[in-house]
């Protein structure tokens, strides 16, 4: 379903992100966990891809696989650097005869293996271009649905490490959006202050489609300082470290304090009735699940 659709329908978008697995084993583990997912009914699913194409393979047969055997409706990540224009055409075409009707378009980092890589080569230097490339993909119409493929990009609440100057990172935003995307899905956070900040200045820049909030619950101390690493300027809140160190010899303990964290968040922002929610699962359904037991929904259409 094109996306724009699924913002019709659903008054609150609720969905998760996959990335996909390496090796059989892992596959075995994220399918077993599938029937839980499913029975959450979220708006729509993302696979993760890797920069330079690194899981191209991987996310296109996930994609393809969720698409064909399961409720979801899935959307790829598609990232433009260290790809030729012949390249990201390819991808989606493939995507365009498979059926699938959305992609988040990003501009990934060049992955630590191409470290000699020329960005030069870059056919697209900012998500921006792939943006309009896969607007003028959608016009040749190739795809089954007249409007072509839905498109997503990503936001960053607390500031792109890249882009220290906020005013360039909105204006760079902007451009994605009046390029033909239709909606922002945003880099994790832990502090809704931030959020809903970066939400008024969004609306001060003219920027006007739905934003999704992108929410990881914390499940270990490892995991959260993993998620710095991957996530450079995202903000712990105090308090948030505070419960956590307090019973870091606990793993149990950790955990529920990391859910409990993302429960709170969620509760605010459904009332504050946000555009959408998006879990980043890391392929794990219990957090998830968790969350949605403390709101007392037992799937996403109980939390509109």
């Amino acid at each position: 379903m094109h996306i724009a659709d699924i913002f019709k329908r659903d008054t609150t978008t609720i969905s998760f992100e996959f990335f996909p697995p390496g090796t059989e084993e892992a596959w075995g583990r994220l399918f077993n966990r599938i029937a839980d997912f499913e029975s959450l009914r979220p708006s729509f699913v993302s696979v993760t891809y890797g920069a330079g194409g690194s899981t191209r393979q991987h996310t296109h047969d996930l994609v393809v696989r969720l698409h064909e055997e399961t409720s979801f409706d899935p959307i790829p990540h598609l990232t433009c650097v260290a790809h030729r224009r012949d390249e990201v055409e390819q991808i989606i075409d493939r995507y365009a005869k498979a059926g699938i009707s959305n992609i988040l378009a990003l501009k990934g980092d060049l992955p630590k293996s191409m470290n000699e890589y020329d960005p030069a080569l870059d056919e697209f230097d900012y998500a921006a271009d792939l943006v309009r490339f896969i607007k003028g993909y959608n016009e040749s119409g190739r795809h089954s649905d007249p409007r072509g493929f839905g498109i997503g990009v990503a936001g960053f609440p607390e500031g792109h490490p890249k882009t220290p100057n906020r005013l360039v990172q909105m204006d760079h935003l902007k451009a994605k959006v009046e390029s033909g995307a239709d909606y922002v899905c945003t880099q994790m956070f832990f502090d809704n202050a931030e959020f809903y900040d970066w939400s008024e200045r969004c609306d001060l820049a003219g920027i006007n489609v739905p934003l999704v909030a992108g929410i990881m619950p914390i499940t270990s101390i490892a995991g959260m300082k993993r998620m710095s690493e991957l996530a450079a300027g995202t903000k712990f809140p105090a308090k948030l470290l505070r419960g956590l160190y307090r019973r870091q010899d606990d793993p149990e303990s950790v955990r529920q304090i990391g859910i409990q964290h993302a429960t709170e968040q969620c509760r605010d922002l459904l009332d504050q009735r946000v555009s959408g929610i998006h879990f980043y699962t890391l392929n794990q359904s219990d957090a998830t699940k968790k969350i949605y037991q403390s709101l007392g929904a037992k799937d996403s259409a109980q939390l509109r």
